[in-house]
């Protein structure tokens, strides 16, 4: 299978899931990044992206993981 046809693990769908979200409310608030916004302390929205890359990198396992 090549790359490109690669069908998406559940890990990486969430994290389109969450990257989705997380760009919404960027537009919504007309931000290009979440450093701009002032409730960046605590955003859950932000959180759970942050959450899902991590989720994504790793596959779930604990632990580290490599670049």
């Amino acid at each position: 299978m090549s790359e490109e046809t690669k069908e998406l693990d559940e890990f990486e769908l969430k994290l389109e899931q969450k990257s989705k979200i997380l760009k919404e409310c960027q537009k919504e608030k007309g931000l290009d990044s979440c450093l701009k916004c002032d409730k960046i302390i605590g955003c859950e929205t932000r959180n759970e992206y942050v959450k899902a890359v991590y989720d994504s990198m790793n596959k779930g396992q604990s632990g580290g993981f490599e670049f």
